[in-house]
């Protein structure tokens, strides 16, 4: 159901879902109406309860037809999977059917719990809950979801997680959407709060300090699927050239790249026992190789590619953005070092 629903239904637009706000609520609407918008979630809540490897497959194909698709369902889908091991009964009663079939739609706000120095967002314990304060820098989905999953730091440097409403109320200010270079359409945009009063009815989990730097570490190849299916949408691009043009240098490039991006998809989908060196390594060059891929699609395609709805200039900027979705210190060292490396090699 998943593949037809992306090769035929989204393929076809995906230059408008990447632009266009209501064309991109259509084509999530769309993946609620099949039961495909909480698929980690177990079976008992009303999830699609799929295992890890088949989830993974579901990431690669995804980004391969719409990036922007693909990076706004993922915010629900985070959402949902800590709803999933949350504490809170009640929440998951509530949220966690309605989420799995597009009637409640929930993004996440937590990216600033990874930056060092003084705590971008702070809770503070009141009486019946916390009273938060801060910035948060990044959250998507502004006039798709109606709730986010916020992340704060309390005064004892533990982690707190709680649902809020996106949109703009008293103590809760949004900034209007950001001009971005890629995925304009999902609506970005950062939030303002000032001594927003979270019950505690609506908490969804309270964490170690370092609890998401030790699930950084844990799930490091997590944004990395998306980056191979960016990279076979500009395989994609390249073939459909050849196919065109018939150059022998378009088939070189194309078997080539295919052949170094098999490697790394098999690597990193059997990578249960790799050490994290390891799958630090395959998310690097997941990443490098979207981006190579992307710009031989441009190449291969030619001044089209600048046309603002050809696919190799749209897979060029999903490019950008799959290469640094959930980046961490060691993510951005390691995808770097391998950059300069590939510079005077070649694949694996």
């Amino acid at each position: 159901m998943a593949r037809d629903y992306f090769q035929n239904i989204i393929a076809p637009q995906a230059a408008q879902i990447d632009r266009d706000p209501s064309a991109l609520q259509s084509a999530l609407q769309g993946m609620g109406e099949r039961c495909l918008l909480a698929l980690r979630v177990p079976k008992e809540w009303g999830g699609a309860g799929w295992e890890e490897g088949t989830y993974r497959q579901f990431q690669i194909l995804g980004a391969r037809y719409s990036g922007a698709l693909t990076f706004l369902q993922t915010q629900h889908q985070s959402a949902a999977n800590q709803l999933a091991t949350s504490s809170n009964q009640d929440l998951k009663k509530f949220y966690l059917p309605k989420m799995a079939r597009g009637e409640k739609l929930v993004g996440v706000g937590f990216s600033q719990l990874r930056r060092p120095g003084e705590p971008m967002m702070k809770a503070f314990p009141v009486t019946g809950g916390y009273q938060l304060r801060g910035q948060v820098p990044w959250v998507t989905g502004w006039g798709f979801f109606e709730d986010f999953i916020i992340g704060a730091t309390l005064p004892d440097r533990r982690s707190l997680y709680g649902l809020l409403p996106l949109q703009d109320l008293p103590g809760l200010q949004c900034s209007p959407p950001m001009k971005l270079l890629s995925m304009s359409g999902t609506n970005t945009v950062s939030l303002t709060i000032q001594d927003y009063f979270l019950s505690r009815d609506f908490i969804v989990s309270l964490q170690l300090a370092a609890a998401i730097e030790a699930s950084d570490q844990k799930n490091v190849l997590h944004h990395g699927f998306h980056a191979l299916g960016c990279a076979w949408a500009g395989l994609d691009v390249i073939f459909g050239v050849y196919r065109q043009k018939g150059l022998e240098s378009l088939k070189n490039a194309h078997q080539q790249l295919e052949k170094a991006l098999l490697s790394c998809q098999e690597k990193m989908l059997n990578s249960h026992q790799s050490s994290f060196a390891d799958k630090l390594h395959w998310r690097g060059r997941a990443i490098n190789l979207a981006l190579q891929c992307a710009q031989g699609a441009v190449i291969a395609s030619g001044g089209a590619a600048n046309i603002i709805d050809h696919p190799a200039g749209r897979v060029y900027r999903e490019a950008l953005q799959f290469s640094v979705s959930g980046q961490t210190s060691a993510v951005m060292e390691n995808s770097l070092g391998q950059l300069l490396w590939l510079g005077g090699q070649c694949y694996d």
